[in-house]
């Protein structure tokens, strides 16, 4: 079983910074795949990024390229999740996930696909 712990959630102004951290339970072989959706009231649960533990290959969703960097330390079992030029519509709560085996560059964002879930930490952007 792999348990997985955001942090780094708050409010914030439109146009600021935040950086999100999920740490992972286990070591980082027994997953392959991470990556962090997001989740606003009245909507369905949003790929945002992801990131494999080997090679650091990373993929985000058009709405946030060019402004979130994902990035991973295989050392501290923790992905990290920098968000810039933050807009009210980023706000929602932030989930880190977590698949088992590696995953074609489709499947890597749908959230369903993933096999482990963090709780969530709430993101605020106001305007």
């Amino acid at each position: 079983q792999v348990q997985l712990v955001e942090s780094g959630g708050g409010l914030v102004q439109a146009g600021g910074s935040l950086r999100l951290s999920c740490a992972a339970s286990v070591r980082t072989v027994n997953t392959k795949v991470m990556a962090w959706c997001r989740h606003a009231p009245g909507n369905e649960r949003e790929f945002v990024a992801a990131i494999t533990w080997s090679g650091g290959t990373a993929y985000y969703a058009d709405s946030v390229t060019g402004r979130f960097t994902i990035s991973r330390d295989n050392a501290k079992n923790t992905v990290y999740l920098q968000m810039s030029s933050l807009k009210p519509e980023d706000t929602a709560v932030y989930h880190c996930a977590a698949h088992k085996t590696t995953m074609t560059v489709y499947r890597v964002r749908i959230p369903t696909t993933y096999d482990f879930w963090g709780q969530g930490t709430q993101v605020t952007v106001s305007s």
